[in-house]
């Protein structure tokens, strides 16, 4: 990556004789706003912000990356730095739907004239799902879900929960409601009977995350929950994105790096934006058949699939833009695994082995760049 090193002074990273270190450790670290609203939101027109793109971070091509907004110190500064030095837009998915997902995006898009996706999303667990009302005890208060995760709860945690309750009294003692809620509050634990909690079904998560029911079917239980944990929260993704539908009328191309199982290309379908092309890049073997089954049912566009990021060099991707006139949009979000609060054994930070791959998209939204700025 000694070519990203070097560009990285181009952008007013690390000076000559004072380089710091890739993991962001000796950076400031970037304060995360309360509460995490981004520059602006649906119902939210009075609040505006304005903001001045650093000149070397207008397009073409306009691109758009995510990752977990609570990640390691520095982390953040060091993405901005390589990302053109673009202030981060940190937004909440609670602020437009009923589960929260805490995630900083990185974008030259503009922010002004967004508009949501239609129908609005529902914003409570009880507007989502009204059948879970009936068994939700008066103790327990949420009203909104915390952030869905890539596993589920066991079994045997339902279990202990339910004969916790059985021999409590009604309402149970303050130490018991802790307890539960402690778990409730991790696993997302819903109140499916008397006493009896369970987790979400992996359609539940589909629709609180705004994919179309059954988009992970077909695959085994484990792997949707996994894959769906990882996905982007599709309403706040398209919030963001709405801006290039009057821009591109036509459609677009994409350049889709770390695509999982398409959470930006149902964003862009559910926006109405045709994908004339769309270049994918995604290792797993069962997120490319997701989004390939996706696909064919829905898209009239042309589907390139690639593994490998790291198989996407340079001359691949100035063919490409030769092929069709350029990206419009680089979109993905590298993996979180070495940045994730729950990781702790592994949270390496941006030198980690799953999380260092987020230099490849620094690395090929340069090479974009510079291949369309020679067209």
């Amino acid at each position: 990556m000694e070519g990203s090193k070097k560009k990285r002074k181009r952008y007013g990273g690390a000076a000559q004789g004072n380089r710091r270190p890739l993991d962001g450790s000796h950076e400031e670290p970037m304060p995360l706003p309360n509460p995490m609203v981004g520059f602006n939101l649906p119902n939210d027109r009075l609040r505006s912000v304005t903001r001045r793109l650093p000149q070397q971070a207008i397009g073409p091509p306009f691109f758009y990356y995510e990752n977990v907004a609570l990640a390691p110190k520095g982390v953040w500064a060091t993405i901005s730095r390589f990302l053109y030095d673009i202030e981060p837009e940190f937004v909440d998915s609670k602020h437009l739907c009923a589960a929260a997902r805490k995630r900083g995006y990185i974008h030259n898009l503009p922010i002004e004239n967004r508009f949501p996706l239609l129908p609005l999303p529902p914003k409570t667990i009880f507007e989502a799902f009204p059948h879970y009302k009936k068994w939700w005890p008066s103790w327990d208060p949420r009203r909104q879900l915390n952030c869905l995760q890539t596993s589920m709860s066991s079994a045997k945690l339902t279990e202990r929960i339910q004969c916790a309750l059985a021999s409590s009294g009604n309402p149970p003692p303050k130490s018991v409601q802790k307890y539960v809620m402690d778990e409730c509050r991790k696993w997302n634990l819903v109140w499916v009977g008397k006493n009896k909690v369970a987790h979400l079904e992996p359609d539940e998560v589909e629709y609180l995350l705004g994919f179309p029911r059954d988009h992970t079917r077909g695959v085994g239980k484990t792997e949707r929950f996994k894959s769906l944990g990882n996905s982007f929260q599709v309403d706040t993704v398209a919030y963001h994105l709405s801006v290039l539908k009057d821009m591109y009328p036509n459609g677009v191309n994409v350049l889709s790096l770390f695509t999982g199982i398409g959470g930006g290309e149902v964003a862009l379908h559910r926006l109405g934006i045709h994908m004339r092309t769309v270049v994918s890049v995604e290792i797993g073997e069962v997120n490319r058949r997701i989004l390939r089954g996706w696909w064919d049912q829905t898209q009239t566009g042309t589907l390139i699939e690639i593994a490998d990021v790291k198989s996407l060099t340079d001359d691949r991707i100035a063919t490409f833009v030769r092929r069709f006139g350029g990206f419009d949009l680089v979109i993905g979000g590298s993996p979180c695994n070495n940045l994730a609060g729950s990781n702790r054994h592994h949270r390496d930070g941006l030198e980690g082995e799953q999380s260092a791959l987020f230099y490849h998209y620094f690395r090929i939204v340069d090479a974009v760049k510079s291949a369309m700025g020679r067209m």
